[in-house]
């Protein structure tokens, strides 16, 4: 059985279908901030566990083989809007469900890390990075999420196996969807609006990669042989896109359907900013994202007008909006007691 944490997720809804899709029984082990509505077609498949891996129970570890550990905050807003809360789900919970994992023998420990870890600014000089380049993390969410690779790479020996996923910025439709991610952004306001707004001159770069793809290669680094994927580190890109880029290509798949203008403001201020290589994954474990920028608009369109994802003003489609709005209550029901 594979445990996967924040299976109810942007990503984790998608890979404990693909999970499925292969015969395997997967445990979800989740703090459900955004509801089990993304498993919600294979909730009878799975075994759901509602929890806060700050605490969590060694037993949810019983009869587990391997674990993709994808839980945590997930992105600069919301670890910013608790830096203390996000070291320890990021960092702390990190160390403790890995060492946990280690006395019981579970060899196999995926960890979804963050390709914001390479980011330099905007201004800094202009250069491809790999697994293997000095990296100095800035920003809360990515200095979390290095601090735990740190902790991972120091466990890893013959008993233990801990694999990290550096993924670059994803794209593309989720059950548990998103539109806080530049591309799916861009989706979102060319159905609102028909308008594109790209700041800074969309001169930053990205690397990216859909989330479907990201799902295949975790299960790619559960599969591997262990040899090739103890104590590594591989970056997830298909490719990396200046955002002006990105505006032009979600342009390009909305040509069939309405027509979408681009505003580029040229106004200067800090910004994130860096290119990845994708190589070593593709060379150690032949393993290669395929769906582009273009298909991936495609097939979101066709699924949110599908399935009704359309409230696009809806808070539970924003990491931070939403969380935000359930701390605001969390005080609010402390203050005035029981609701009846």
């Amino acid at each position: 059985m594979i445990l996967v944490t924040g299976g109810a997720g942007y990503v984790g809804c998608i890979l404990v279908r693909e999970l499925l899709s292969k015969g395997e029984a997967v445990r979800v082990f989740d703090k459900l901030f955004f509801g089990d509505a993304g498993l919600q077609e294979v909730r009878d498949k799975v075994e759901l566990i509602e929890g806060d891996l700050r605490y969590f129970d060694e037993a949810i570890l019983d009869g587990i083989d391997s674990v993709i550990h994808l839980a945590g905050l997930s992105n600069d807003p919301t670890a910013e809007f608790n830096p203390k809360a996000n070291h320890e789900m990021n960092t702390v919970a990190t160390e403790v469900l890995a060492s946990a994992c280690k006395r019981r023998g579970i060899n196999r420990f995926v960890f979804a890390s963050t390709c914001s870890i390479y980011d330099r600014g905007l201004y800094a000089e202009d250069r491809l990075l790999d697994e293997d380049s000095e990296v100095s993390p800035r920003a809360a969410y990515a200095v979390s999420n290095y601090e735990a690779e740190r902790a991972l790479l120091a466990m890893a020996d013959d008993r233990f196996c801990p694999v990290i996923l550096r993924k670059g910025t994803l794209y593309g439709f989720s059950p548990r969807m998103r539109y806080d991610l530049v591309v799916n952004t861009f989706v979102k306001d060319a159905l609102m609006t028909g308008g594109l707004k790209v700041f800074c001159g969309g001169e930053m770069w990205r690397p990216l990669v859909d989330v479907n793809d990201a799902a295949k290669a975790y299960i790619c680094c559960v599969e591997a042989p262990e040899q090739k994927v103890r104590g590594q580190i591989f970056n997830l890109v298909f490719k990396n896109y200046r955002i002006l880029e990105l505006a032009h290509w979600v342009r390009e798949a909305f040509k069939p359907i309405k027509r979408v203008e681009i505003e580029v403001d040229y106004s200067e201020y800090r910004t994130r900013s860096y290119r990845v290589s994708g190589q070593k994954i593709e060379t150690v474990l032949g393993f290669k994202p395929s769906v582009s920028v273009k298909e991936s608009v495609e097939h979101m369109v066709r699924m949110i007008q599908k399935h009704g994802y359309g409230d696009f003003l809806n808070p539970r489609y924003y990491n931070i909006q939403w969380l935000t709005l359930l701390s605001e209550m969390e005080a609010s029901l402390k203050q005035m007691g029981s609701l009846f």
